[in-house]
């Protein structure tokens, strides 16, 4: 190699060093800049975090906000109850023990549970039920609740295997009652 051909081949590195150097500097910053957005990101979710435990801890539902059926609902993480109490506040841990089981123990409103309601719908009916007729039945007098077809059979069996409901087969078709008082169970 001539002195000229190394000459320009150094100088072809030391660009391209720069160039390397520059964009590494460029690219820090991008970093640097996501990392602290993260932070502020993490730092509003931990404080939604922290209120969303306050407010399980309450045992007056009354004071819990509404959520609307068009709020999103956001999944956390599952935790022991140990866990959960020693993130609480300590105000909210001097609640009575049991308080917030007319409410849900995940603070959730206080609708009805979709087996009272069924037990409700086959106590006005005289004759066995379908189930398909049962969530009929519920998808127009609750609108607000779409349970799926799977879910009310589902809740229904689970009604006969405590006693509270009667299973009754007409050929292909399985219809249920409410069991009578005093029908053993």
């Amino acid at each position: 190699m001539t002195s000229q051909s190394t000459a320009t081949l150094r100088s072809r590195y030391v660009e391209q060093t720069a160039s390397d150097l520059e964009e590494n500097r460029r690219r820090q910053q991008q970093l640097a800049e996501r990392i602290t957005v993260l932070k502020q990101e993490e730092a509003l979710l931990t404080d939604i975090l922290s209120l969303a435990e306050r407010y399980e801890g309450f045992t007056d539902a009354s004071r819990l906000p509404e959520q609307s059926q068009d709020e999103p609902v956001v999944a956390k993480t599952r935790r022991t109850p140990a866990e959960n109490a020693a993130r609480r506040p300590a105000s909210a841990r001097t609640a009575p023990a049991g308080g917030t089981a007319k409410t849900g123990a995940k603070g959730k409103s206080r609708r009805p549970l979709l087996g009272d309601l069924l037990m409700e719908m086959l106590g006005k009916h005289d004759g066995p039920r379908l189930a398909k007729e049962l969530r009929d039945e519920l998808l127009e007098k609750h609108p607000d609740r779409t349970p799926t077809p799977q879910v009310v059979r589902n809740t229904l069996e689970s009604l006969v295997a405590k006693g509270r409901v009667q299973r009754h087969k007409q050929q292909r078709s399985v219809m249920y009652t409410l069991t009578k008082p005093g029908a053993g169970g």
